[in-house]
């Protein structure tokens, strides 16, 4: 490993530290070397707190001559926060390595442009792939203008998500359970439809022992069929609606309780999700995690939403009659068969959590 590769895996473990509080900002760490020897460190904590490059240098006295790594392109334009470029020229850094370019259109290459003006050397791709995985839902609302979709579900051994009742507390364990609130927690927004609400009035919160920004919770509710009693309304953080529906009425009976409600146009009487995923990129959501059944999934899966699945997989059986994964009618001979690829498979607790990616 050499030195700027040590330094950049350095400066990226700092960014991972804001994993669960930065959004809708990117996650991004800092590190600053004189003379082979760390001299400073920062990280992005929370949208409106001083960006990693600020933090690192208000962590030394004297960065004169100094390299610093950072895992985005400093940034060249005010924001809530002034320019990181300028900060960097003003401390005296004489090399500037990035891990990536920020695909933010008020930045992309014009931070580079600005340090190599100012005489800075810029080094630009160490553990570019790292980087990448670590703000792969900013870079998607950036560049696509659609956010990163991942859909969680629960499964036995034979694949269903539920009894033929309905019935589905608890198919898996409490250490699953455990690990799915961590992964809510690193999420913008969690989504689900209103037949879920409906059978079981879910919190849709991130229930964790550690600080957090709570994720924006999202309903897909095309006629407007939202309980005025639903829980989530009075939780911290923001509650949505989205719906098809112009029954004004209920709307501002929505709204009075603590929901917000948006009008998006629909697609054969259901709401149209590429609409739904583009508003929720104006929302500024990054990440959206998916807790649905399967007439949810199965359409995002058919419309080629779903970035990323989580199964949590049980080693139990629940029989031919129980619910499936996905709804999916239109797969009629092997060659639809919707195909995956494996990132990842691990026991969580009991079961096991596989990760995967649809191949398109």
């Amino acid at each position: 490993m050499n030195s700027d590769t040590f330094y950049m895996a350095r400066a990226l473990q700092l960014a991972t530290r804001g994993r669960y509080t930065t959004d809708p900002n990117p996650r991004v760490g800092c590190v600053l070397v004189k003379e082979g020897v760390i001299i400073g460190e920062g990280w992005h904590v929370q949208a409106g707190c001083a960006h990693a490059e600020v933090v690192a240098l208000q962590s030394v006295t004297e960065a004169q001559g100094a390299t610093a790594y950072v895992t985005l392109e400093p940034c060249s334009h005010q924001g809530k926060t002034p320019p990181c470029c300028e900060a960097l020229i003003r401390a005296g850094i004489r090399r500037v390595v990035a891990a990536m370019q920020d695909p933010n259109p008020l930045v992309a290459g014009r931070g580079f442009s600005r340090l190599e003006q100012a005489g800075i050397e810029v080094t630009v791709g160490v553990l570019q792939v790292e980087a990448h995985a670590l703000n792969r839902g900013f870079i998607k609302r950036m560049t696509e203008q659609r956010p990163f979709v991942r859909s969680k579900l629960a499964m036995s051994l034979d694949g269903r998500t539920a009894l033929a009742s309905g019935e589905s507390q608890w198919i898996t364990s409490a250490s699953a359970r455990a690990d799915v609130h961590r992964l809510r927690a690193e999420s913008s927004a969690i989504l689900t439809g209103i037949h879920t609400v409906l059978a079981d009035d879910p919190a849709l919160n991130a229930r964790v022992d550690f600080d957090v920004v709570q994720p924006m919770r999202v309903v897909l509710d095309s006629q407007l069929q939202m309980p005025l009693t639903a829980q989530m309304a009075s939780l911290q953080g923001r509650s949505l609606i989205l719906t098809g529906s112009e029954d004004y009425l209920k709307q501002e009976a929505l709204r009075a309780v603590g929901f917000e409600v948006y009008l998006l146009p629909l697609k054969k009487g259901r709401l149209d999700l590429h609409a739904v995923m583009c508003f929720l990129a104006t929302q500024h959501v990054n990440e959206v995690w998916v807790e649905a059944g399967a007439t949810l999934n199965g359409a995002l899966l058919a419309a080629g939403l779903i970035d990323e699945l989580v199964v949590y997989m049980a080693a139990s059986v629940l029989g031919d009659q129980g619910r499936g994964l996905f709804q999916l009618p239109e797969v009629l001979t092997m060659a639809d068969k919707k195909r995956f690829k494996w990132h990842d498979v691990r026991q969580v607790g009991e079961d096991l959590r596989l990760t995967m990616t649809p191949l398109i």
